[in-house]
């Protein structure tokens, strides 16, 4: 049987805690113009520009 995750992060500060949640890592596939091939790109990004950071190229 698997473990559970914790989820909780432990830290002293309960405030940096609560911040360290905003972040979210962001996978975005990019195609390769010489190959045709797909490459993933990976970025911590904050969840209010998720958006943004899909929208630009």
């Amino acid at each position: 049987m698997a473990k559970a995750a914790k989820t909780a992060i432990k830290t002293k500060d309960a405030k940096a805690a609560a911040e360290a949640k905003n972040w979210t890592k962001v996978i975005r596939a990019v195609r390769s113009p010489k190959t045709g091939a797909y490459t993933f790109k990976e970025a911590i990004v904050h969840k209010d520009k998720i958006k943004e950071y899909l929208a630009g190229k």
